[in-house]
């Protein structure tokens, strides 16, 4: 039996819950047309077994590498065993079953991988999604390593909680990082982790941030994170493309991109009020009117920030402020 419907009617966190609490067992497809983009997540009695998403796959083997649980040389024997005996399992199973890593490391990065591919799906407020029952022999990952819908579910809302403190100065994924010119004053030395370093290493001041996260195979919120602290420490600086700064009509991608970036901030500004932090909310939300006026969000928000303004205006005369 299939479930689905347009992403309007039933939002991507509702099909979630609405899977986990049924302890469904299949797979989710959500088809955006207008992002030209597809997610795809099993899940295994209501957990979730795999989750990719065509625009960043977020591949399983390149993250344990990237983490040094294993060397490009055990990936590279998963892979041709993959190939070359034709073997259906993930290359997170053949890997533990070859002892290059352990079940807890792929467990956590098969977490890392469907908290990314949640994260990005959330922000979709259209396009259509399609759930059908399936045999999880047919899965194109390991069961016993599926992670909790609603443990992943948590963390993507607190992600988007997160990017209402970086969104004032990475307000989209399509910003482009350039190298910032250093004044004498500036520090001489940078203390960055091994991602970080190789995320700097790859901008150049043509890639987004979006494309760097594909470069780095490491997911957009990771990139962005540390795009912003860069940014911070003034290191690097953030332009649009030169499209929009030359005032061209959008592309679909580039309508797609701006829709996503302004629903990120409604919901960003969502989650810091339904949490009391109102003064949050609405930093957020004003910043969201102020890049996107004629948004057709524009006016709930609008509404829900002045509601806002006169709840916290009540409370400060009732505590004598």
């Amino acid at each position: 039996m299939a479930i689905e419907g347009p992403l309007r009617e039933l939002g991507i966190h509702d099909v979630f819950q609405v899977l986990d609490l049924s302890r469904k067992t299949g797979v989710l497809r959500v088809v955006s047309e207008l992002r030209d983009n597809e997610g795809v997540v099993a899940f295994h009695a209501g957990r979730i077994a795999y989750a990719s998403i065509r625009s960043n796959p977020y591949p399983i083997g390149e993250m344990l590498r990237k983490a040094n649980k294993i060397t490009e040389q055990e990936l590279t024997a998963a892979r041709a065993q993959q190939t070359e005996h034709g073997d259906r399992r993930r290359i997170g199973e053949i890997l533990i079953e070859m002892g290059a890593t352990t079940a807890r490391d792929v467990e956590q990065h098969v977490r890392r991988q469907a908290e990314a591919v949640v994260f990005e799906l959330m922000s979709w407020r259209e396009g259509h999604f399609r759930f059908e029952e399936a045999n999880a022999a047919e899965f194109p990952d390991n069961p016993s390593v599926a992670v909790s819908t609603e443990s992943v579910l948590m963390e993507a809302a607190r992600r988007i909680d997160e990017w209402s403190r970086i969104a004032d100065r990475v307000p989209s994924l399509a910003a482009v990082p350039q190298f910032a010119e250093v004044g004498e004053s500036h520090a001489g030395q940078l203390d960055l982790l091994p991602g970080e370093w190789e995320v700097l290493a790859m901008i150049d001041g043509q890639r987004d941030i979006r494309r760097l996260a594909v470069e780095v195979a490491l997911s957009e919120f990771d990139v962005a994170k540390v795009v912003y602290g860069l940014v911070s420490t003034g290191v690097v600086s953030l332009r649009q493309p030169d499209r929009r700064t030359r005032g061209v009509a959008l592309t679909a991608d580039e309508d797609a991109e701006r829709q996503a970036a302004a629903r990120a901030l409604v919901l960003q500004g969502l989650a810091a009020a339904t949490s009391g932090r109102v003064d949050d909310a609405l930093r957020v939300w004003t910043q969201y009117l102020a890049t996107y006026p004629s948004d057709r969000d524009a006016p709930a928000v609008r509404d829900a920030a002045a509601a806002a303004e006169r709840w916290r205006r009540a409370v400060e005369v009732l505590r004598g402020e």
